[in-house]
């Protein structure tokens, strides 16, 4: 069962952090992003309930804040825990590798090292983000991010079934 006091914390922390921050492409706020990742999360829950859904609603709401702001993962581990942190650092492509793909075969690889929850978190970004694409991409990065797709669904497959089969209808309906 969802504890809304874990999400209320855990949205205000996020919400602070992207304060300044827009979803690409558009005037939202970025918390419509992490509000939908959170959404998929809660779905694919009622679908298949065997994993954590308090820790994965806390992975999708924190999911960024590394990556996209100045937060720390001691900044995360002192405000929800170690295993948050670890996640929240699973989740995080590493700056400094410079290859867009070794960058996502690096996160995969620390995603499936990690527990179940960051896989499905993962697995919700990515179906989150494949609405259709800014009008500013050219026909290569469309592609491009419809194959990193790929890669996410192959080697995340069987963390949650749901999510399996909504990621691969995303990616089929993507950019057509």
């Amino acid at each position: 069962m969802l504890d809304q006091s874990i999400y209320q914390k855990a949205i205000k922390f996020a919400g602070e952090k992207h304060h300044q921050q827009r979803v690409p492409g558009s005037q939202a706020n970025y918390l419509l992003h992490l509000s939908n990742v959170a959404m998929e999360v809660i779905t694919a829950y009622m679908h298949e309930p065997d994993f954590d859904l308090n820790l994965a609603i806390q992975l999708a709401l924190l999911h960024d804040t590394i990556e996209d702001t100045e937060t720390s993962p001691k900044e995360i581990e002192e405000n929800f825990s170690p295993q948050i942190a670890e996640g929240v650092a699973a989740l995080t492509k590493d700056k400094s590798i410079s290859d867009k793909l070794a960058k996502m075969k690096d996160s995969l690889e620390r995603i499936k090292g990690s527990y179940k929850e960051v896989g499905i978190v993962k697995l919700a970004d990515r179906i989150t983000n494949l609405q259709p694409p800014p009008h500013t991409w050219n026909i290569e990065k469309i592609e491009k991010y419809k194959e990193a797709a790929k890669l996410i669904a192959t080697e995340l497959k069987g963390r949650n079934a749901y999510l399996d089969q909504r990621i691969g209808s995303k990616i089929s309906e993507y950019a057509k």
